[in-house]
């Protein structure tokens, strides 16, 4: 019988940020076009380190030297598709952790072609909403585009099965975050809905999830542990700022200045 996910204790997700900060992983992120620069001050601003490579032969080349590598096809090319191949090849030869945002999959026939041909290349995280957890898992899904009209409690089924099919983690998110490997599964009740108003908080937190990838432990509860780092210092800001403008800049601030015992 597989137990109901519970929520990811304060503490576990105080020590996961606590090694994350002590590590400092270098995160290789094949990200889109819109959300660059968000996802580079976020992996600064909770104590990981960004880099933006896309050209082929040097993401083939940097991918083996970084600690994680995030793909993230949200403005998939075809010349950023080979890229990203080359670097997930490479990154498996190294023993790179990696982890596949599937931003759309199930909309748009050339991503979801490219995202269901990418599983099979064993990612250690997958970091979707539920439409497109849905979409992975041949589901019918109420997605439009990068919006999810699907629960994340209704995903996490599909999300245990695709984590036990390929071997890996996945991070179905939404009003509650589910994180399971198929067999265990955290949940994060935390967040707010402003940070749905602003470009890029999904992105960046599946950069944040690679980068706790790289941390020495239990990945599932690293991973989790991020999206409880995203998560609290939403809430937090959405307490302080007005609309999205200043909730982007705050929330930066807050993630900068997050410790341990906010988690708890």
């Amino acid at each position: 019988m597989i137990a109901e996910p519970t929520e990811l204790p304060g503490l576990a997700a105080a020590d996961s940020l606590s090694l994350l900060r002590q590590h400092a992983p270098l995160v290789h992120c094949m990200t889109n076009d819109v959300v660059q620069a968000f996802t580079a001050n976020t992996l600064l601003a909770v104590g990981a380190a960004p880099a933006m490579v896309i050209e082929t032969r040097e993401a083939l080349q940097f991918s083996a030297m970084a600690d994680a590598l995030l793909v993230n096809i949200g403005t998939l090319t075809e010349p950023r598709a080979e890229a990203m191949l080359a670097a997930i090849a490479s990154a498996n030869d190294a023993g790179t952790p990696w982890v596949l945002d599937p931003v759309a999959v199930g909309a748009l026939a050339f991503r979801t072609e490219f995202a269901m041909g990418v599983l099979a290349l064993k990612p250690a995280a997958i970091r979707a909403n539920a439409s497109e957890i849905l979409a992975l898992a041949g589901q019918p899904a109420l997605g439009r585009g990068v919006d999810s009209a699907d629960d994340s409690r209704h995903a996490l089924p599909f999300a245990r099965r695709l984590a036990a099919d390929y071997g890996t983690l996945v991070a179905v998110t939404g009003r509650v975050d589910f994180i399971t490997d198929g067999d265990r599964a955290w949940s994060v009740t935390d967040g707010d809905a402003m940070m749905t108003r602003v470009t890029g908080t999904g992105c960046a937190l599946s950069a944040v999830v690679a980068a706790c990838c790289a941390l020495p432990g239990d990945r599932l509860q690293h991973a989790a542990a991020a999206c409880r780092f995203m998560a609290r210092a939403g809430r937090l800001t959405a307490r302080e700022t007005a609309g999205p403008g200043s909730f982007a800049v705050g929330f930066l601030d807050r993630l900068y200045a997050l410790r341990g015992e906010y988690l708890q």
